[in-house]
């Protein structure tokens, strides 16, 4: 598609203009973003060398891994450079490929966890059926299914930020290329990509989220018929960590593009701090800490170290 705008490149603002900050943050995030891609690639790797971890749960596991450490690298490199560069530059194409590609993590970040959930639902109230219900094929379809939305969203919001014109300022109030803050700087109309926002998001959130509340709600009254307090406490344990991703993940996405219009830009960045840097790096400490299988595995592969 030609590009009609007269602005070529963009400039990332980042989060802090305290020149005091800048070290301390670059340190900060560098060491998140270090803790991000050695704790999802473990996990991948993990996954696919062990046997022990061939279930449906770990193959939704590694496949969140996998969009978690693209996902951070989509933006984390860029927020690092706006420590350390005075003027932290984008091109066109680069901006408009970033907020592809973040789109693309983000929409399948949250399908993903959707399917993690509908797992959990099989798991705990269907578990004699588990195993074909949850079957290779039906694993491998879901996640086709994640990617496509992720792809058809990111395509759709893309494509229609192509089409808006920039001949203005050029200073993204952002540390990285997202819809909201590239919007404000457009000097044509962007009814069609508020309505975007509004309907692509609104039905990307509101379908994975009322679908991990339904399943959750099956699973609740099934543990609570549990007549075995350490059946109880096993199932809700298996949840714990799925719970944990879904509520920081969601908390900062639904804040960020959901928000009151009194909301300022500074509350705006702490939430895709969020959900763009911290929660890539959690979800692998979150599983691995508090999953049984996944600690026994590590302890067998540094005891064979």
């Amino acid at each position: 598609m030609y590009n009609y705008s007269t602005v070529t490149e963009f400039v990332l603002e980042g989060l802090t203009h305290q020149p005091e900050l800048q070290l301390p943050l670059f340190f900060l995030f560098f060491g998140i973003y270090s803790v991000t891609v050695v704790g999802n690639l473990g996990m991948i790797l993990l996954i696919t060398s062990s046997s022990q971890l061939q279930s449906p749960m770990y193959f939704f596991l590694g496949n969140l891994s996998f969009l978690d450490l693209f996902y951070s690298s989509v933006v984390t490199p860029k927020l690092l450079g706006n420590f350390i560069w005075e003027k932290n530059v984008i091109s066109y194409p680069g901006c408009m490929a970033q907020l592809f590609f973040f789109c693309v993590f983000a929409i399948g970040e949250c399908f993903m966890l959707t399917a993690m959930a509908y797992d959990r639902y099989v798991a705990i109230c269907n578990p004699l059926l588990y195993s074909v219900t949850m079957s290779s094929k039906v694993c491998k379809v879901l996640v086709i299914g994640v990617y496509t939305m992720g792809i058809l969203g990111a395509l759709a919001h893309t494509v229609a930020m192509m089409k808006v014109s920039f001949c203005g300022e050029n200073v993204v109030h952002h540390y990285f290329c997202d819809i909201v803050p590239l919007l404000k700087l457009s000097c044509s109309s962007t009814y069609i990509n508020e309505l975007l926002v509004i309907y692509v998001g609104g039905f990307n959130v509101l379908t994975s989220t009322s679908t991990i509340i339904i399943s959750y709600a099956f699973i609740i009254v099934n543990i609570l018929r549990m007549s075995s307090a350490e059946g109880r406490s096993k199932a809700f344990s298996t949840c714990g960590s799925h719970l944990m991703a879904v509520g920081v993940f969601y908390g900062s996405i639904i804040f960020m593009y959901f928000k009151p219009s009194s909301s300022n830009m500074a509350q705006e960045k702490v939430a895709s701090v969020f959900y763009t840097t911290v929660v890539p790096m959690l979800n692998p400490l979150i599983y691995s800490l508090r999953n049984k299988d996944v600690k026994s595995v590590l302890r067998k592969i540094i005891g064979k170290r």
